[in-house]
């Protein structure tokens, strides 16, 4: 399904094709696990004259999809991207490569040198910033819209680096079970990863960069993990490392949602299949939106009650964290 369009999307607004083909063709890149990855160039190039060019237009509020992969981003930005004022951009890491320069990329799509998790807001200089709000405008002009939402989960370590450059912008952290969340990934890393030139390509990126990465700098943040690091470094199953993901990364959206409610609203995958028109009506005010029918309708038909999966073994360290971030989320603390 290419640029995440169906039948479905195309009968209910047929002219949202035009932002979404060309977000996906021109403006997306094409990361490690993905096909038509011969398309980078242009699209680096294109960044490249988006930045010599003025600011084609002002980005205003722009609307982060946030929380950990797996969890309901994308399918929240497509839902989103039915709104007639939004461009809805699914993980333009190529984009935020472009204006960085390198440093960022955790998964090694477009960069294999160092790469930090966490961006404050002094990485936001002058020539970052200005390169980011000028491919924004770009985009917002080139797709006839006015309001960007950008899907980059792991933009949830970096809040204040995005402030620095967008002091408006809103953050949508979305939650979803974690035996859901964790066996999904699995399921991805085993339907996509695959080697290539004798490197393991997958969920955690180049021969596991983005493994090593979270471990080294993320998980000594916390208490409970931070003396089990030297053991995770030789993990290699998928569920544990997702596990480890999960917990770090629902921790910190849920710190950031009470710490900043008036920019970060934490909803649920399983409530917004549950009362997608209620939700969505509310997920558009956060965004100060205005409400649109058809989108709301969309959502209505698109999503559905979900199943829960079934529990999985943990390893011993792993228990008691997991039940407490699924405790702190509202999730019940069923174990295997």
């Amino acid at each position: 399904m290419v640029a995440q369009i169906d039948g479905h999307y195309i009968k209910t607004r047929p002219v949202r094709l035009w932002s979404r083909l060309l977000s996906y063709g021109l403006f997306e890149g094409r990361p490690l696990t993905t096909k038509g990855r011969w398309i980078n160039p242009v699209v680096f190039a294109h960044f490249g004259l988006a930045r010599r060019l003025p600011q084609l237009k002002a980005v205003e509020k722009p609307v982060f999809i946030v929380g950990a992969g797996r969890s309901g981003t994308t399918i929240l930005g497509v839902l989103m991207s039915m709104h007639p004022k939004v461009g809805f951009l699914n993980e333009p890491k190529a984009m935020w490569h472009a204006a960085m320069g390198g440093g960022e990329d955790l998964i090694g799509s477009y960069d294999r040198g160092a790469a930090r998790y966490r961006l404050r807001a002094e990485d936001a200089t002058p020539p970052v910033a200005r390169a980011m709000r000028r491919h924004y405008g770009s985009y917002l002009w080139a797709t006839l819209t006015s309001r960007v939402v950008d899907k980059y989960p792991e933009l949830i370590f970096r809040r204040p680096f995005v402030r620095a450059i967008f002091p408006d912008a809103k953050f949508l952290f979305i939650a979803r079970s974690g035996w859901d969340t964790c066996g999904s990934i699995e399921q991805w890393s085993a339907r996509l990863g695959g080697k290539i030139g004798g490197e393991t390509h997958d969920w955690w990126g180049a021969d596991g960069r983005k493994w090593q990465l979270l471990v080294d700098q993320i998980v000594p943040e916390h208490p409970d993990l931070a003396p089990y690091v030297a053991a995770m470094k030789g993990w290699s199953a998928q569920t544990q490392r997702a596990v480890v993901e999960w917990i770090v990364t629902m921790r910190e959206g849920h710190a950031l949602a009470l710490a900043h409610p008036q920019s970060v609203l934490h909803v649920t995958y399983e409530e917004i299949c549950a009362a997608p028109r209620e939700w969505m009506y509310r997920i558009a005010q956060f965004c100060d939106l205005p409400q649109d029918e058809t989108s709301l309708a969309y959502a209505e038909a698109k999503l559905s009650t979900v199943s829960a999966k079934p529990p999985f073994a943990l390893e011993p360290c792993l228990e008691a964290p997991f039940a407490d971030t699924m405790a702190r989320l509202g999730y019940a603390r069923t174990a295997a």
